[in-house]
């Protein structure tokens, strides 16, 4: 064993540390644990080891100096005292330097494995890394794929909605020359106008017959012309139908629009207007619109805006178009237009035709001379 004034000699041995700036006792002489392993393989570490080795054997030769100076009579006992001391310290150094040999075998060992695993990690991280690099190729396509389908997208968007609007118009289809329009949304479609986002809306096309003229009506809620901002405009509008090479042009038939008053009094609000035969407004068509024709001043906006007045319900309001191929008398339109529009078409007829009948005899009757005798007595 090591005596005590060795081993506190050996723990107060001055070290540099060639890892770091750090100098001190070797007992102070601390390294951090995260380069423990890279620091013990270092040449400089080895180096410190050799140095502290070859300081304990020329302690060790120091120690055992006196001892061959001494005397030839000093008794045989004394001198295998010492060469006991000697070999048990070198055994101990021994010892020491097995037990560093050892941790420097089993450092390199897990040096290795460290190796081995940094290997594994790296190419865990290259199959990664190329991965990603595959993935992101993958969502580059699927980017390029998805801004390719965008335009497709909008382009049956937009058949799409041709397509609801042909079926609404369809749906709404009249055959005989009479057509409601009911608009709801008033307000909003009012606003529209307002902001000019939208001045003017179109109805859904009608026809006169089922081989007939093709119209549809178009009403600007906010007004047009110099009608803006004071009435409600509305217009009459010819369109191009294939039946028209057998019609025949300038269309020139009465048209009647009424603005339905929702309540029992019936206080309906009813225009008409013979066509511009000269205008071309109402020659055949050219293209898919004649330019709109109609009645600038049709209902002053004041009224309509009222709280409460009897056209607008529930937000929405109803507008009837009636195209006259009988030349009605002026005074006959409004009870035409008072009928129940639940009525089929020909029962319709068949009451306007007979107060037009009835309406005829009367003013027969009042026109003829009277000459039954009044006897003076």
């Amino acid at each position: 064993m090591l005596d005590r004034g060795f081993r506190n000699d050996m723990q107060s041995l001055a070290i540099i540390c060639s890892q770091c700036s750090w100098t001190g006792i070797l007992k102070n002489y601390q390294i951090l644990r995260c380069e423990l392993q890279h620091h013990y393989q270092s040449k400089q570490h080895q180096n410190s080891i050799l140095n502290v080795i070859q300081d304990m054997i020329l302690q060790l030769r120091d120690a055992r100096m006196p001892c061959n100076q001494m005397d030839t009579d000093i008794p045989q006992t004394t001198t295998t005292i010492d060469n006991a001391f000697a070999f048990n310290q070198l055994s101990e150094l021994e010892e020491t330097i097995s037990i560093f040999s050892n941790g420097t075998e089993t450092l390199n060992e897990d040096i290795q494995r460290v190796n081995t695993n940094l290997l594994e990690h790296e190419d865990k991280l290259q199959r990664l890394i190329d991965n990603v690099s595959n993935l992101k190729l993958s969502v580059e396509e699927e980017n390029f794929f998805y801004e390719g389908t965008i335009p497709n997208l909008e382009v049956l968007n937009q058949d799409l909605m041709s397509l609801e609007a042909k079926i609404n118009d369809t749906q709404d289809v009249s055959y005989d020359g009479i057509f409601v329009w009911k608009i709801s949304k008033v307000q909003e479609k009012m606003m529209d106008a307002q902001s000019e986002r939208q001045p003017s809306i179109y109805s859904p096309p009608f026809y006169s017959s089922p081989i007939g003229y093709k119209m549809r009506l178009r009403l600007y809620l906010n007004g047009d012309g110099n009608a803006r901002r004071t009435h409600i405009s509305l217009f009459f509008v010819l369109m191009r139908s294939r039946n028209d090479p057998i019609l025949k042009f300038p269309f020139n038939y009465k048209v009647t629009f009424c603005l339905y008053d929702q309540t029992p009094q019936q206080r309906h609000i009813i225009d008409s207007f013979r066509p511009d035969i000269r205008s071309s407004s109402f020659q055949r068509p050219r293209s898919d619109m004649n330019i709109a024709s109609g009645i600038p001043k049709f209902f002053p906006l004041t009224l309509i805006q009222q709280e409460g007045n009897p056209y607008v319900r529930n937000d929405t309001i109803f507008i009837k178009v009636m195209i006259d191929f009988d030349n009605l008398p002026k005074t006959l339109l409004p009870f035409a237009l008072s009928l129940n529009p639940g009525l089929p078409t020909h029962v319709q007829q068949h009451i306007i035709k007979q107060e037009l009948d009835r309406r005829t005899s009367t003013v027969n009757c009042k026109e003829a001379p009277n000459n039954n005798y009044i006897s003076q007595t």
